[in-house]
This record gives C-alpha cells, sequence and structure tokens, in this order.
C-alpha cells in the first residue's frame, strides 16, 4: 500500500507493535545480571549462553515478523 506521494504508508495499528517487536530483544539482553549465571544448564551449556544463543534465533523470527507487517 502506497500514499499519494508514493512513500510506502504503514497503518497506524501497526507502529506500536511493530515497535515492541524490534524492543523486545533489546531489554531481553540489556541487563546481562539477570541472566548471567551457570543454572540452569541445557545440554551441557550454561544457561549464559543458551539464553543469549535462544534470543538470536528469536530475534531472526521477530524481525521475519516486523519485515512482513512492513511489506504488507
Amino acid at each position: 500500500m502506497t500514499s499519494d506521494s508514493g512513500k510506502p504508508s504503514t497503518s497506524k495499528k501497526r507502529i506500536p507493535v511493530i515497535g515492541v517487536l524490534l524492543v523486545v530483544p533489546y531489554i531481553a539482553l540489556c541487563f546481562p545480571q539477570v541472566y548471567a549465571r551457570a543454572t540452569p544448564a541445557l545440554l551441557g551449556f550454561p544457561f549464559f549462553y543458551w539464553y543469549q544463543f535462544s534470543w538470536v534465533v528469536l530475534t531472526s523470527i521477530l524481525l521475519g515478523i516486523v519485515y512482513h507487517l512492513l511489506k504488507d
């Protein structure tokens, strides 16, 4: 969908959703003192490592959702 000026327009209802989807990974990783511990371990990896790696995967999924919301 484009506006009269030729620029893509994003629905005003989608903008807060997009903002939240982009901020969630930042907030989740912004405070390492919350997740800087060894337990619980998952497959031998301390919590610190698998928590961060899980956010790599989750952030990719969230960015894909944001992309599809902006594409329409």
